[in-house]
């Protein structure tokens, strides 16, 4: 099949990656929106918009949302709302780099979904006679230069077969688009899923968390945020190997999930944790979490290949109160500084604010 399809193998398949690459180091969800605005730089790199990116962020900082919308563009559902961010850190994790790839797989098949329909489109154009031509070759059969003519069967038999022909070739592309649109539809529900998902835990990442955050429902709450982060845990991976620490994230997640059943537990990043917990006041969210901290604390791990015993694994916790009016960010921060309260004060505590 010629046409998008055929040129994304060159130039324009260098185009979409580099577009997918933009959405992930910005934050950006492969939204229309979002999209668009990312080729308008990509496609004139020497605008003046692309010129404005660049000076924006210079040092590895992420656009912020008046920055965006300043510059012509739309901002929705999962783009960055709060302050530019520092650069990645040299410590990325594989799990973090598997999510922004996810992340610009779903850029990529967005674009393909594009393409698709420039292929429907031409093919309209390619069959847009077909049923002129299939009129007039049906009152060609019915003519008395046909009828009464001495090859007239022969005539009958070569225009109803090139119309049979015609339509066999018709059905035959419109099978092949269907095929490939499904297939496209299914890689674009299997990307979305995976850039929302976390690759070693398969919990909702920071991904997930922001779109959650951002549809929250006021009339739903109260609304506490926390973060939960391992204790020591840098000594897990030290002593133990990173094989040991990967298995400590599963156990750790998959208690936060099973303990606060109902409520969204992601990872947000390395052995951090959040938790939106719906419908718990402060006191009553801290009290609960208190709670699964205990029981996290009385927990005693083994080493799978040597059953020697890996210790009590603790969490330190802040939980926060969501403000009205509040976005991921601000509440983060809150909750972020309060961890750091329960670590200063001795780890394997809650603080609640």
């Amino acid at each position: 099949m010629r046409g998008p399809m055929t040129a994304r193998k060159g130039g324009e398949g260098d185009v979409f990656a580099r577009i997918g690459a933009f959405l992930s180091e910005q934050g950006l969800s492969p939204e229309p929106a979002h999209y668009s605005f990312a080729y308008s730089i990509i496609t004139e790199p020497d605008g003046a918009i692309a010129q404005a990116v660049r000076r924006l962020t210079d040092g590895g900082v992420r656009l912020r949302r008046g920055d965006i919308e300043s510059l012509g563009g739309t901002v929705v559902a999962g783009a960055p709302t709060g302050e530019p961010v520092q650069p990645r850190r040299p410590d990325i994790s594989h799990a973090d780099a598997l999510e922004d790839n996810a992340a610009r797989l779903v850029a990529e098949t967005q674009a393909q979904v594009a393409g698709f329909t420039t292929i429907m489109q031409a093919m309209q154009d390619e069959t847009r006679g077909f049923g002129r031509d299939l009129a007039e070759s049906a009152a060609a059969i019915g003519t008395p230069q046909v009828i009464g003519h001495a090859g007239g069967l022969e005539e009958i038999a070569r225009i109803t077969g090139t119309m049979l022909a015609r339509v066999r070739d018709a059905e035959a592309r419109l099978a092949s688009a269907t095929h490939e649109a499904e297939a496209l539809r299914a890689k674009l529900a299997d990307a979305n899923d995976t850039a929302r998902r976390d690759a070693l835990t398969g919990l909702p990442n920071r991904r997930a968390f922001e779109e959650a955050f951002t549809a929250r429902g006021e009339r739903d709450g109260p609304y506490c945020l926390a973060v939960a982060d391992i204790d020591r845990f840098k000594r897990i991976n030290d002593i133990h190997g990173h094989p040991v620490g990967d298995r400590v994230l599963c156990a750790v997640g998959r208690l936060l999930v099973e303990e606060c059943a109902g409520e969204l537990v992601v990872r947000h990043g390395g052995e951090e944790f959040a938790i939106l917990l719906r419908g718990k006041t402060l006191a009553q969210a801290a009290e609960h979490l208190d709670g699964v901290r205990a029981m996290m604390a009385a927990k005693r791990f083994r080493i799978r290949e040597s059953d020697q015993p890996l210790g009590s694994v603790t969490l330190s916790i802040g939980v926060t109160a969501v403000q009205v009016g509040d976005d991921s960010a601000a509440a983060f921060d809150r909750a972020d500084r309060l961890l750091y309260t329960a670590k200063a004060e001795g780890r394997d505590r809650v603080c609640a604010a």
